[in-house]
């Protein structure tokens, strides 16, 4: 399941041509303020948390249902 999680996100980072520091860039934009390191020491070791993902997705304007 872990690899899933790193997966993900790597993957809408390739399809957006982003990198780790652009990321933490618009994340911060919208107020949810991680560096560059904690931004890819997270995703690699792919255990975030739930609200670590939905950050992420709101700063990449990501849509997810939750059930």
């Amino acid at each position: 399941m872990k690899n899933r999680a790193k997966e993900f996100i790597k993957n809408e980072l390739k399809k957006r041509n982003l990198t780790y520091m652009e990321l933490s860039l618009i994340m911060k934009n919208k107020g949810y303020v991680y560096s560059e390191n904690t931004i890819r020491s997270k995703i690699n070791r792919g255990s975030y948390s739930f609200v670590f993902l939905l950050e992420v997705c709101d700063s990449l304007d990501i849509s997810i249902t939750i059930l």
